[in-house]
């Protein structure tokens, strides 16, 4: 894979089709899981893992799959690896999947992993496709981080809360201090719709601004033409 496709592959995953801001694909876990930032964080791991799997494995086959009944095959693909991944949260990090509950066996459902494999693995090879896959589930988990990290931050006074689900040794960082009142309204899911709004908001206003930059940015110089090309044409 060249440098250029791998930077295309980030830029589309990362920001342009941004799968939270650009195609609001996801919404139910986005909106739902982002109460803290270790859970919004975890949630999108977990779809990591199920989008680059389920990428690799389509492209891999996708030969051998009848066009007709793709989209039953891919689904089957799908729940058996998010079979794979809920079954190891709950035996390695059983604390954090009792938090998560329904989620992650959701993960099935989201629009978000079945849109790539159709869009993109079931044309692609694989190694392109499980790197769309990575960086589609990164666009995703910095969402979901910023977002969930806003409204525990408005909402609790804390970061990280919960991070000794996955790590003992670390603890929540209270962030305002104990007296800190909270602020419910960011913790329920209004909140997050308001959150979540702002933050298309601003993702818009960036695009915006650096689509204006880019209309104001001078056109290139014409390349001269080499004196040895003008030469015979002004001979002739």
């Amino acid at each position: 894979m060249n440098t250029r496709r791998f930077r295309e592959l980030a830029h589309n995953g990362l920001w342009k089709q941004n799968t939270g801001l650009a195609q609001l694909l996801g919404l139910c876990p986005i909106l739902a899981v982002s109460t803290s930032m270790v859970n919004a964080v975890s949630l999108g791991l977990a779809t990591i893992l199920v989008m680059a799997l389920a990428n690799l494995a389509v492209s891999a086959l996708r030969s051998y799959i009848p066009y007709e009944i793709r989209i039953p095959v891919f689904i089957l693909i799908i729940a058996a690896l998010t079979t794979v991944v809920d079954l190891s949260f709950n035996a390695f990090f059983h604390d954090l999947y009792l938090v998560l509950g329904i989620f992650i066996p959701l993960i099935v459902t989201n629009c978000i992993v079945l849109a790539r494999v159709e869009a993109y693995a079931a044309k692609n090879d694989p190694l392109g496709s499980t790197l769309d896959g990575v960086m589609m589930g990164l666009g995703l988990v910095w969402v979901l981080g910023l977002l969930g990290g806003i409204r525990e931050l408005l909402g609790a006074g804390t970061l990280f809360s919960g991070i000794e689900m996955i790590v003992p040794s670390l603890s929540a960082w209270n962030v305002f201090g104990d007296g800190y009142p909270g602020f419910l309204v960011a913790m329920l899911p209004p909140g997050a719709f308001i959150t979540l709004g702002c933050l298309i908001a601003a993702f818009n206003a960036i695009n915006a601004k650096l689509a204006e930059r880019a209309r104001r940015r001078p056109p290139a110089a014409p390349i001269a033409q080499d004196a040895t090309d003008a030469e015979p044409a002004a001979a002739g």
